[in-house]
């Protein structure tokens, strides 16, 4: 226009200065031929300024036709453009900016927008850091959903009123129409960093994306949705100082303000080709911009390679290529020859730097992934491993080969399997962000892990990944198993234990009457065959009591000093007469095998145990016994199962077997009382509960390997003793020992016992054998005995527990007195669990119910 105005101008002075010059020429009295002449020389030096000026100012615009589809179409575009400085002015912003955010249009739109959001109580700390980061040269982008606040109203009033077409096409899946324009991607870019000056976009998403944490998936609306506003509607036009408005005339600003822009700008035909690209653009590929607005340059002949999610490399005349960002948008048809718009962001960092931070930055996300003791797997969408770490191959016990690639349900037992692809599933339809779930991988190993899952946003047009984290459990886990296995055993044996001792009591009665029948019926007289039958009834019920004992570690022993190998020998005999002659039996000794301080009779139950149960496992076509004794020396804790056996020196008994071995889900059970895999009525279920508790108690350990169709093999681990040389002597002097003894003796006895029939066979066996015996069924009963008696007490045998006051409690009382008083213990608990009270240097022993006549006398002739 004011080219226009100028040449107007020059023209109207010419006329009247040529007018006004013939005038004057004229009254001189000049030929007119002269002055016709004169008058057409200025007249056309005057038209070829002007036809100069013309063209110069048509030069400078650079043509507006084709400038203006390009402005029409950032007018008419429905993605929101702005261009901020580092003050929050606003240099550039198209209608559809205020529109879709519902604000004023103004110098100040951001602080117009932080003010909005701020009042809806949504988005606002999210807006603050975003402007942040592109402050500092960075981007980024925030979704928000502006329905979601209890003071966001839909705008009544519009231009363009939705179609029933359009809103028939809105609906969601439950029928309901979504909120119109609620839903928006705000992101932003750094247009020049040194400037401060940031690319604003914002456009609309579909509302069904917006619980996906970080989706990025952009849905231009194709229709004019209503928008929302606190205030009226906005008009069409830009107002206050924005340099860009729909007036005409205005295309010389708008030509100078994308000239200047710190950004390229390219206008494009249907077919790609440049039919407008600006100077700063241009400056960028080395050239000018009249060599690529002829229309025969294609925006894609100017791309290195493939550009991913807007990030691409153009090509320099005479220099490296650059990497940049470009948005891209497209007009409407028949709005013009330029179909689309681009808008090319240059990197702020330079390549060679870019690429350093970018190795330096992989290789230490490659370093922290490679080197974290957490497993860590990557999967895509579909549940397929793209990678793993080193610490979850090593826990795997896989190659990094066999892993990537597999689905993550083939490194899960098929067990768990199902459980796991559920929880997959949920993760990957969005149900939920992540959770923790148990599981056990395959493997040798069998390990138990805890999976931590996370889902992982991808960036715009991906769809994500898996991030799953391997927690190892297995050594939690099987510290849980044996704290549950330790827990039932122990109270089990509470149980046997309790049981066992009120039936010690019944037993004593009965063996001990069965004696006193048995000392006046001899064989000869026709009861005695009844009499015997009866006693050894009562002593197979003593053996199963025995058994509960053993299990729950309170029977009582009585360790010696043995020579495993001697003790083996001579049971070899008995083992060959228990298997048959189906199955060989080999017993095989180690060299320089050391001794152990065992009950002998409980090692014998051990092995006799162990050699039935091999026994039965080879019962149909017989096979090979293995019996073999070593030196094992154990230097770190060792996990067997359910033990972990300490360091130590030990001595190790294998008992082996070829037969049809031992289920894997049995293996944890084997040691259970009661539990037995035998049909119904061929054994009592405590054989091998019985062998842990007399090895537990003897202070060894059991292991078992097994596997089916091959056979089992038991492992006891005794510890080694070192005896000292009177030990030795000790134990050669008790072996020569005679067995027989005369049982008979004299003095003065006090029974206390509570149970009256156990108080009643003691008295008269005692009696039977010249003792002089004083009967109580309690202590407080025992102390009247004592104080209306002048008889010299030489024994007290007292139960342990009884009404009132217990049997140590009433030893304390009468050893005031006579310190020197003898006293034998008698009780259906192991002689453990009054250790504390027993002391047989100062006379206090200790006698195991059940016990016979025999039993009774020997150990008080042996006190007295």
């Amino acid at each position: 226009m004011l080219f226009r105005g100028l040449i107007l101008a020059v023209s109207v002075a010419f006329l009247a200065f040529v007018f006004v010059l013939m005038d004057v020429l004229a009254k001189a009295g000049l030929d007119a031929r002269l002055m016709w002449i004169i008058g057409a020389m200025v007249t056309g030096v005057a038209i070829v300024a002007v036809a100069a000026l013309a063209l110069s100012a048509r030069w400078r615009n650079g043509g507006h036709a084709e400038l203006g589809p390009l402005v029409a179409g950032l007018a008419r575009s429905d993605i929101g453009v702005a261009l901020i400085d580092a003050y929050g002015r606003t240099i550039y912003a198209n209608p559809a900016f205020p529109h879709k955010l519902g604000i004023e249009p103004g110098s100040d739109m951001l602080s117009a927008l932080e003010a909005r959001l701020s009042f809806l109580g949504i988005g606002n700390d999210d807006l603050a850091e975003l402007r942040t980061r592109a402050m500092r040269g960075d981007g980024g982008q925030m979704f928000v959903d502006l329905s979601r606040s209890e003071k966001f109203e839909q705008s009544d009033q519009n231009d363009d009123p939705v179609s029933d077409e359009a809103k028939e096409k809105a609906k969601d899946a439950d029928g309901s129409v979504p909120a119109s324009g609620a839903c928006l991607r705000i992101a932003v870019t750094a247009a020049n960093a040194r400037a401060g000056q940031m690319l604003w976009t914002v456009d609309g998403v579909d509302a069904s994306v917006m619980a996906d944490a970080g989706a990025s998936l952009l849905l231009p609306s194709e229709n004019d949705l209503p928008s929302f506003a606190l205030s009226a509607p906005q008009g069409p036009e830009m107002v206050g100082n924005l340099p860009v408005a729909a007036a005409a005339g205005g295309f010389e600003l708008a030509d100078q303000m994308i000239e200047r822009l710190p950004v390229g700008v390219c206008g494009l035909d249907e077919e790609g080709r440049i039919l407008y690209l600006n100077r700063r653009l241009a400056s960028w590929l080395g050239g000018e911009p009249e060599e690529f607005n002829n229309g025969t340059v294609e925006l894609a002949d100017l791309i290195v390679g493939d550009g991913i999610n807007g990030e691409v490399k153009f090509k320099v005349n005479g220099g490296d290529p650059i990497r940049c960002f470009v948005t891209h948008s497209i007009n409407a048809p028949g709005t013009g020859p330029i179909r689309s718009q681009a808008v090319i962001f240059p990197d702020p960092m330079p390549a060679h730097e870019w690429e350093h931070a970018l190795a330096e930055t992989e290789r230490r996300v490659r370093w922290f992934f490679d080197e974290s003791p957490l497993s860590i797997v990557l999967a895509d969408m579909s549940g397929t491993v793209t990678d793993a770490n080193r610490a979850f191959i090593d826990t795997a016990g896989q190659n990094h080969d066999k892993v990537v690639g597999r689905s993550i349900l083939e490194l899960i037992l098929p067990e768990d399997r199902d459980e796991v692809a559920r929880y997959l599933s949920k993760a990957v339809m969005g149900m939920g962000k992540g959770g923790q779930i148990e599981a056990r991988l395959v493997g040798a190993r069998g390990v138990a892990a805890q999976i931590y899952l996370q889902r992982v946003a991808g960036r715009s047009g991906e769809a994500g990944a898996l991030l799953l984290n391997f927690l190892d459990t297995t050594e939690q886990k099987n510290l849980e198993e044996q704290f549950a296995q330790s827990q039932k055993m122990q109270a089990v044996g509470q149980l046997a234990g309790g049981v066992a001792h009120d039936f010690n009591n019944l037993l004593t009665a009965m063996i001990g009457f069965c004696d006193l029948l048995l000392s006046r019926h001899g064989p000869g007289d026709p009861s005695f065959a009844d009499i015997m039958q009866i006693k050894q009834n009562a002593n197979r019920a003593a053996n199963l009591v025995r058994q509960l004992l053993a299990f729950s570690r309170r029977q009582t022993l009585q360790p010696k000093i043995i020579n495993i190998t001697d003790a083996l020998a001579e049971m070899s005999n008995l083992l060959r007469r228990l298997i048959g002659e189906k199955i060989d039996l080999k017993v095989s000794h180690g060299r320089d095998i050391g001794l152990v301080k065992v009950d002998p009779g409980q090692l014998d139950q051990v092995i006799i145990n162990l050699v039935v149960n091999a026994r039965d496992a080879m019962a149909g076509e017989g096979g090979t016994l293995t019996v073999q004794t070593s030196t094992e020396i154990v230097d770190e804790p060792t996990a067997t199962g359910t033990e972990v056996i300490p360091p130590g020196d030990y001595i190790g008994i294998k008992v082996s077997d070829n037969g049809i071995g031992i289920p894997k889900d049995n293996l944890t059970r084997i040691f259970e009382p009661f539990f037995s895999t035998k049909q119904r009525g061929e054994g009592t279920g405590l054989g091998l509960s019985t062998v842990y508790g007399i090895v537990k108690q003897t202070g060894g350990f059991i292991a078992v390997n097994s596997e089916e169709g091959k056979g089992t093999t038991f492992t006891i681990y005794l510890p080694r003793y070192e005896a000292t040389e009177k030990e030795l002597a000790e134990t050669q002097a008790v072996a020569e020992e005679a067995p027989s003894r005369d049982l008979t003796g004299t003095g003065a006895i006090l029974l206390v016992e509570d149970e009256d029939a156990v108080r009643t066979f003691g008295a008269r066996a005692l009696r039977s054998k010249g003792y002089d015996v004083l009967e109580a069924n309690n202590g407080e009963n025992a102390l009247e005995v004592l104080n209306k008696t002048d008889k010299t007490i030489d024994l007290v045998i007292s139960d342990v527990v009884m009404p009132g006051i217990d049997g140590p409690s009433l030893i304390r009382m009468l050893r005031e007195q006579k310190p020197e008083l003898k006293v034998i213990f008698i009780s259906g608990y192991a002689e453990d669990t009054y250790r504390d009270e027993l002391d047989e240097e100062n006379g206090v022993h200790f006698l195991p119910k059940p016990f016979s006549l025999k039993d009774l006398a020997t150990k008080v002739k042996e006190v007295l």
